[in-house]
């Protein structure tokens, strides 16, 4: 029955842990190179710049010719088209001419083939509307490029916490197989009559709680792994990442600007933004002015489909100007105006923000390193006053519950000197990202 029991627990604990699943090894270098083509995120940013650069595309048709072709038939008895249709075929006779016939001609069947063209020539508004669009799509551009940047900074984050997960499953094993020998010493002192079963029991208690522990970060690892596997768009199912490098355990120290560069991405992306709407907002204001427009068409007609027979063309050229639209252009150019103002306190606020983002990143990054020192600090007292708890227990000087609480200590600074340094070099990384 025993036996069975013993089996029954490695079967779950099999399962549980997941020893089952296929761990892969990986590197920092491989998941910053695969970022870039793989993540969604960077994928969507991407197709953002692509609609923007194909807005400006658009605005090719300020200088290019808009050319259509068309192929009509009609079949009239109305007077003035039979009489317009015979015209335009050149098949007008003087009997043509005779009132009845003028009044009531026959069914008379026409088709037209038209190819018409035509030239903008001065358009003040659509220039400034293409500048806006060309501000747009560099700005998109930026972004794309801050998104990288920023998506770099994730995986780096992402990959630290599964070196920090990894981490402390090893320290809690570490303390696992120190809890276990404890049990097994307390437990032949209680058989020896040296201790009491209270003492058994609070080591026992020790023990599992240390492997309750253990599990979650085990599952923390696979936590982190799925997180990983999503931004690097991969499926995680049945597999687990495993860093081929350990998470450091010291740190270097290194100093980093405190200012907000003005050539950071983002920040040109939302100057260019702002740009963007300042060209609407002149783009608006010459509505006013008239346009200036070439046209032309070739028409061919005939009775016949696809007929050649009588042919002419029209060139010409308009100048039109809107005088008054009911205020529409007015509230346009209103509206266009009070965006461009928003812009622009936007990018103010932006660039503040920015700022006190750095400034707040400055002092974490300083309150960090002070933390390393100290958890450091703490680790190496709480392994040293373990050390001779232990020593003084084996001697009778010291109580299990002593014993117990010194080595709960060590455990707890060690995961807490993990956990500083883990904070440091990632504050260091994204007040580096702040600053680039």
């Amino acid at each position: 029955m025993k036996n069975q029991f013993l089996i029954t627990i490695g079967i779950l604990s099999y399962s549980i842990f997941g020893y089952s699943q296929d761990t892969l090894s990986i590197s920092k270098k491989e998941i910053q190179e695969k970022i870039a083509d793989a993540n969604l995120q960077i994928k969507q940013a991407e197709k953002t710049y692509q609609s923007a650069k194909a807005d400006y595309q658009q605005s090719n048709a300020l200088f290019l010719p808009n050319i259509t072709a068309s192929h009509t038939g009609i079949s009239t008895t109305n007077p003035l088209m039979a009489f317009g249709s015979k015209l335009n075929q050149e098949i007008l006779t003087a009997s043509d001419f005779n009132p009845t016939l003028l009044n009531n001609p026959a069914k008379t069947q026409n088709f037209a083939t038209v190819i018409s063209i035509q030239q903008p020539l001065l358009n003040a508004d659509g220039l400034y509307e293409r500048k806006a669009a060309f501000a747009k799509m560099q700005a998109y551009q930026l972004q794309t490029e801050r998104t990288k940047e920023y998506m770099q900074l994730e995986v780096s984050k992402a990959y630290m916490q599964l070196q920090l997960a990894y981490k402390a499953v090893t320290v809690l094993t570490k303390a696992e197989r120190t809890a276990q020998a404890n049990l097994k010493l307390i437990d032949n002192y209680f058989k020896q009559g040296l201790v009491q079963k209270t003492d058994v029991l609070n080591v026992q208690i020790r023990v599992n709680e240390v492997t309750n522990q253990l599990q979650y970060a085990k599952s923390n690892i696979q936590n982190a792994s799925d997180y990983l596997g999503f931004l690097l768009n991969e499926d995680t199912k049945n597999k687990t990442y495993k860093p081929s490098e350990e998470l450091e355990s010291n740190i270097s120290v290194a100093t980093v600007t405190t200012e907000v560069p003005e050539n950071r991405k983002d920040i040109q992306a939302m100057t260019l933004s702002t740009s963007a709407y300042q060209k609407m907002y002149l783009s608006s204001k010459m509505n006013f002015l008239p346009r200036l427009n070439a046209f032309g068409s070739y028409e061919l007609y005939d009775q016949t489909l696809f007929g050649t027979k009588a042919n002419g063309y029209t060139v010409g050229a308009q100048l039109s100007w809107s005088v008054f639209d009911g205020y529409k252009s007015i509230g346009k150019m209103d509206k266009a105006k009070a965006d461009f103002q928003k812009a622009s306190i936007e990018t103010q606020q932006y660039k503040k923000q920015s700022q006190l983002e750095v400034n707040k990143t400055n002092r974490q990054l300083l309150d960090a390193e002070n933390k390393v020192k100290l958890s450091q600090l703490a680790f190496e007292q709480s392994q040293e006053a373990y050390r001779i708890r232990q020593n003084r227990f084996t001697q009778g000087l010291e109580k299990t519950t002593d014993l117990l609480q010194s080595e709960t200590q060590t455990i707890q600074k060690e995961l807490e000197h993990v956990q500083a340094v883990f904070e440091y070099n990632f504050t260091k990384q994204y007040l580096q990202f702040l600053t680039n």
